[in-house]
């Protein structure tokens, strides 16, 4: 007699839960509670576009600060005598005028130099009263080596140097306290303690105050170095400034610089030869290290929005647990139940996220579009945060997420 044979048994079909269907999940539980998810999104939008507009503006505050420094002096560079060695009491061995010619012809990067001669005097400014000055001679190249604003009048030219002739420009505040403006000031005489006259042809001022830290003061006059030479019993330079062909030619033009001045003078003479390169690195870091601070202050306000989302995913949670337990008991797994939920939290997240970055970068764009000022865009600044959207969403969006997937199924249909 044959064995009848008993038919497999099938198992019950799982009820999984698609990509798509989580999608639809989540966009399903945005669309039911609106105004709770609107302002959840709006505090991570706020975040977002605070970490845009701060990078905004730490790199127009960058663009500012460098932008002032190169404003002293087009790719300057300057040079003066620090004295002899420590070890040897040698004689002094200031640079000369010549100098500036011999580094003319060595260092062919340099297109512009300047000899500075300093003199203190002392000039009558009316009422009897007497006050002190600084002059500086220097050649017809200086306004160009130091970027000089030329307000009234014009600048002494190389006629003028060659033929030594006794002119003067002063700078605006020199102005304005001996003749009251600029334009006053354009053919007035200045006489020194020696009596000896000049003609003040024009004014100018810095294109960036220094306020006195610089070789320039307040009350400063400009006069030919060919004229300047006769108040000084030596040739001898106070200090040398030039101007490299570009920003790349200024490192390789202080090097040789240098090595022109120590070779047509005493080994043991010191000289100081530098450039605005290290100001420029240094003020470059400080702004980076200032935005760097403020954009951790900024994501301060994502972590308050991410506190939020958890909040209102833990509500959610509490609001639908017989949804879940239904789902569970048609055979939806706990790692789909929390990635549902999960899935929600990010969908807050990156709402918030997108509508922020949107609102970051409309600002710069709308200066660029109706100023003309050209605001620096970082758009890295916007992948970085959505980046941190998303990731605020997922760490925030976990506790919920886990809680949804870890209730009892019958427990959760018992629940009113």
């Amino acid at each position: 007699m044959p064995i009848a044979t008993s038919s497999p048994v099938t198992a019950p079909r799982r009820f999984t839960i698609g990509f798509s269907e989580i999608l639809n999940f989540a966009y399903d539980a945005f669309s039911s509670n609106k105004l709770q998810f609107i302002l959840t999104s709006l505090a991570m939008a706020v975040g977002t576009a605070s970490v845009i507009l701060v990078v905004t503006i730490g790199l127009t505050g960058k663009q500012y600060i460098l932008r002032q420094i190169q404003s002293i002096g087009a790719n300057m560079i300057y040079a003066d005598y620090q004295g002899g060695s420590q070890r040897i009491d040698s004689t002094p061995d200031p640079m000369t005028v010549e100098d500036v010619d011999a580094v003319r012809q060595q260092v062919p990067a340099v297109v512009a130099a300047s000899p500075t001669i300093a003199l203190n005097d002392r000039i009558s400014v009316g009422g009897g009263r007497q006050s002190d000055i600084l002059v500086l001679g220097v050649s017809a190249e200086y306004r160009r080596v130091r970027n000089l604003v030329l307000l009234a009048g014009r600048f002494f030219d190389q006629q003028d140097s060659s033929g030594r002739n006794k002119v003067g420009v002063i700078t605006d505040k020199l102005a304005g306290k001996l003749f009251g403006s600029p334009s006053a000031s354009i053919g007035q005489i200045i006489k020194l303690s020696g009596g000896l006259p000049f003609t003040v042809v024009g004014v100018f001022k810095e294109s960036v105050d220094t306020f006195g830290q610089s070789e320039i003061q307040e009350d400063t006059m400009l006069i030919p170095h060919t004229v300047s030479r006769f108040f000084t019993p030596t040739g001898a330079v106070y200090q040398i400034y030039f101007s490299a062909a570009s920003p790349q030619d200024v490192g390789p033009a202080t090097a040789a610089i240098k090595r022109v001045l120590q070779s047509r003078h005493r080994a043991e003479s010191v000289y100081s030869v530098q450039n605005l390169t290290q100001l420029l690195s240094v003020a470059g870091r400080i702004a980076d290290a200032l935005t760097l601070v403020l954009m951790l202050v900024a994501l301060v306000t994502l972590l308050v929005s991410g506190i939020g989302i958890m909040n209102i995913m833990l509500a959610t949670v509490s609001s639908r647990i017989r949804e879940i337990g239904i789902r569970k008991a048609i055979g939806a797994t706990n790692r789909e139940i929390r990635f549902q939920f999960l899935a929600e939290a990010i969908l807050i997240s990156l709402t918030g996220g997108i509508a922020g970055i949107l609102t970051g970068l409309a600002l710069p764009y709308s200066l660029r579009f109706f100023t003309d000022y050209r605001v620096p865009i970082s758009g890295l600044s916007a992948i970085i945060a959505i980046l941190i959207s998303s990731i605020v969403g997922i760490i925030f969006g976990t506790v919920p997420a886990s809680r949804a997937s870890q209730l009892d199924p019958v427990e959760s249909l018992r629940y009113e």
